[in-house]
C-alpha cells in the first residue's frame, strides 16, 4: 500500500472539499467522480452517469432499497438514484460546503428525497444492519480501510451488497512512481493511501465480505483526466480568479492544481490504477 508520509485527519481532509469547492465545482460539476467510457463516443455527462448505472446494477438496487452513500460529496450520486430508481438513499459528507450544496437542490417530484449528513463515516451513528446496499464511490481512499469497512459490514443487512469505486497503485510499482506520482498525490488529495487491486479485495474478505467481483477499468475511465486538464487549462485562460487562488500563499489545497497533471501522468503511465469491487455481506 502507498501511503503519504503523514496520513490526513478528518479535519484536513474536510478543510480540503470546502476549500477546493468552487474549483471541484468548476472542474466536474456536481458529480465528483469518474466517468466510464464504454465506446470511447461518449460526452464526459454521459460517461459519469454510466459508472452510476453501472454501480446500481452491480449492487442490484430496485425501487425502494435503502442505500448509503458514503462520501457523498454533493449528493447527486443520492438523487439520481432517488429519481431513477425510487431509492431511499442516506448520503454521507465531511464537507460542510458540499452538504449545504446538496441540501439546497430541487428533487424531481415523487422522488423520495435523499437524507444528506454532515458527519464521519467512521464514527456515522447509523444503526446495525440497516441498509440493502451500501456505495462508495472514490471515498474509502480518505480512510483507514479497516474500520471503514467494518462499518459497511455493521450498516448492511446481511445478503446487503457493497460496490465501491477505488483509486488503486498498479501492483509493484516502481520507485521513481511512488516518488513522482502516486506519494504525491495522497500527500496533495488527502488520501490516507493507495492500495494495490489485490490488497483491497484481501481488506474486503478479512473485513467478512463475500468479494463477487473486483474489476479493474482503468482505461475506461483515464479520459476523465484530460477532461478535468482541459477544462483546468481553459479556466486558467479566461478566469483570473484561478490564477488567484493557484498563487494565493493563504490556500492549504492549492498543490492540488498540480496534482491534477500529476493524476494524468499517472493514467498514462499505468502507475495509477482504477477498480470496481462488489462484495456482499453473507
Amino acid at each position: 500500500m502507498i501511503t503519504p508520509r503523514t496520513p490526513p485527519s478528518r479535519e484536513r481532509v474536510a478543510h480540503h472539499y470546502d476549500e477546493l469547492d468552487p474549483l471541484y465545482r468548476r472542474l466536474w460539476g456536481e458529480h465528483l467522480h469518474h466517468g466510464l467510457w464504454r465506446s470511447g463516443r461518449e460526452s464526459p455527462a454521459s460517461a459519469t452517469l454510466r459508472l452510476l448505472d453501472e454501480v446500481a446494477a452491480r449492487a442490484a438496487l430496485r425501487p425502494g432499497m435503502a442505500v448509503c452513500d458514503v462520501g457523498a460529496g454533493y449528493g447527486a450520486t443520492a438523487r439520481y438514484l432517488a429519481q431513477r430508481l425510487g431509492a431511499h438513499v442516506t448520503a454521507l459528507t465531511l464537507s460542510s460546503a458540499q452538504a449545504a450544496y446538496a441540501r439546497a437542490q430541487p428533487l424531481a417530484s415523487g422522488a423520495p428525497p435523499p437524507r444528506y449528513l454532515l458527519r464521519d463515516w467512521l464514527d456515522n451513528g447509523l444503526p446495525d444492519a440497516a441498509f440493502d446496499a451500501v456505495l462508495a464511490l472514490e471515498s474509502t481512499e480518505h480512510m483507514p480501510l479497516a474500520p471503514c469497512l467494518r462499518e459497511v459490514y455493521r450498516v448492511l443487512k446481511p445478503g446487503g451488497r457493497f460496490v465501491a469505486c477505488v483509486w488503486l497503485a498498479r501492483e509493484g510499482a516502481g520507485a521513481l512512481e511512488v516518488r513522482a506520482l502516486l506519494e504525491p498525490i495522497c500527500r496533495e488529495g488527502r488520501l490516507v493511501g493507495l492500495c494495490s487491486l489485490r490488497e483491497y479485495g484481501a481488506a474486503l474478505e478479512r473485513a467478512g465480505f463475500a468479494v463477487k467481483r473486483a474489476d479493474d477499468v482503468s482505461p475506461l475511465v483515464r479520459r476523465t483526466w484530460g477532461v478535468v486538464l482541459g477544462r483546468l487549462a481553459w479556466g486558467l485562460l479566461t478566469r483570473g480568479e484561478l490564477w488567484a487562488y493557484l498563487l494565493g500563499a493563504g490556500h492549504l489545497e492549492r498543490p492540488f492544481g498540480v496534482t491534477v497533471l500529476r493524476l494524468w501522468l499517472a493514467y498514462r503511465t499505468g502507475a495509477l490504477r482504477y477498480g470496481i469491487f462488489s462484495a456482499v455481506r453473507p
